[in-house]
């Protein structure tokens, strides 16, 4: 039903944690499932994420996720984060059950929702 990518990252999640006074923070849910995911953001001068934690209740799918996208965007130029998909994440786990298909949506929502709020604060910080 998982491949070995979906439960190597349920087994060994990468990143997990919190971080504190990140510079973004999203949280997001899904009312159905019961799954609820946040993600930090670490962003430096240079707009690049050099840190990325997460914290996520949920099924072994939604914590793989969480995991996975936490592994694709540290490194990354904050604009090229927010272009990873929701095909992405579970492309990059080797694919999902379609039952499971909402667990990337999470994880990609929940990166974009740190962004925005990492892009909120610097906009009141100018201010």
């Amino acid at each position: 039903m998982y491949s070995e990518k979906v439960m190597d990252h349920f087994a060994n999640p990468r990143n997990t944690g919190v971080i504190e006074n990140a510079s973004g923070e999203g949280t997001v849910g899904n009312p159905t499932c019961g799954d609820l995911m946040t993600i930090y953001i670490d962003v430096n001068n240079d707009d690049i994420i050099e840190d990325i934690k997460f914290k996520t209740f949920g099924c072994g799918a939604a914590i793989a996720t969480s995991s996975m996208i936490t592994e694709m965007a540290i490194g990354m130029k904050v604009d090229d984060a927010l272009k990873i998909s929701r095909n992405d994440v579970a492309d990059e786990l080797d694919g999902l059950p379609p039952i499971k298909m909402h667990c990337s949506n999470l994880a990609a929502d929940a990166l974009t929702a740190a962004i925005e709020n990492y892009r909120k604060k610097q906009v009141n910080e100018k201010a």
